[in-house]
């Protein structure tokens, strides 16, 4: 038992990165566990706990915890710089090898920054609009497969904003709208169940019009009472708030 409490202190004081281009962090030390997130490669994390094949991590990037295979993760150099995959996808050269990155890994070479623009709005719904039909995934959080928060995460990502991972977390941040009208590209707005949990998050595209991760990362419209899905001929998501967090 002290062996092992001594072994995650030693492990809490390093830091380590994700090698390959994206590992799913799962509920439990299991294979077949949920996916609740992903790591993507370069990113960083500290290892809280090991168990078997399994390391329980928190991401330096979001404090997101999660469970992942130890195989994956490397230890960090702690004066390495990193840049941010700004291009959907790319090929790269690693010290791991060639590999297929998604947009918001992180690497130690420099990177071209086709992501942030002068006029920062305009800069998010161009880098959103990326996205289009990229498949939703739950727990995804790569140009590979995303779900409705990782989507927003990672777009904000690129543009050095930090948000948490989930949307009740991400709804926290950010100053409120008094009206959907009032909101601008870029703004987040927020959905709620019948109980009033926030379940779901969408980027502002225009103050009637949404890009948002629902079976895929589409655009659809947006109104007073939520969003209003032409093909479905139907509201799917009941608004609570739009907030600006620029």
């Amino acid at each position: 038992m002290a062996f092992r409490l001594f072994f995650q202190l030693i492990n809490i004081m390093e830091k380590y990165y994700c090698s390959i281009a994206v590992s799913p962090l799962r509920a439990e030390n299991s294979e077949t566990s949920e996916m609740v997130s992903q790591i993507l490669y370069g990113e960083t994390c500290e290892i809280i706990e090991s168990e078997g094949d399994f390391s329980k991590i928190k991401m330096d990037f979001d404090g997101y915890e999660g469970w992942c295979n130890s195989s994956v993760l490397k230890k960090q150099l702690l004066d390495t710089a990193k840049n941010t995959v700004t291009q959907p996808y790319g090929v790269f050269d690693l010290p791991e090898g060639k590999s297929l990155l998604s947009l918001g890994s992180e690497v130690e070479f420099a990177t071209e920054n086709n992501a942030v623009q002068d006029d920062i709005r305009e800069s998010l719904v161009e880098t959103a609009k990326k996205f289009l039909n990229v498949p939703f995934l739950w727990g995804g959080r790569s140009f590979f497969g995303v779900d409705d928060s990782g989507f927003v995460q990672l777009v904000y990502k690129l543009h050095g904003i930090h948000l948490p991972r989930d949307p009740e977390q991400q709804a926290l941040q950010g100053v409120s709208r008094d009206f959907v009208e009032e909101s601008e590209p870029g703004d987040l707005a927020f959905f709620e169940d019948k109980e009033g949990n926030i379940i779901h998050v969408g980027i502002v595209l225009s103050p009637f019009e949404i890009i948002h991760a629902h079976g895929k990362v589409r655009i659809d419209s947006l109104d007073f009472s939520g969003i209003y899905n032409a093909e479905q001929n139907k509201h799917t998501h009941k608004l609570r708030f739009v907030k600006t967090v620029i």
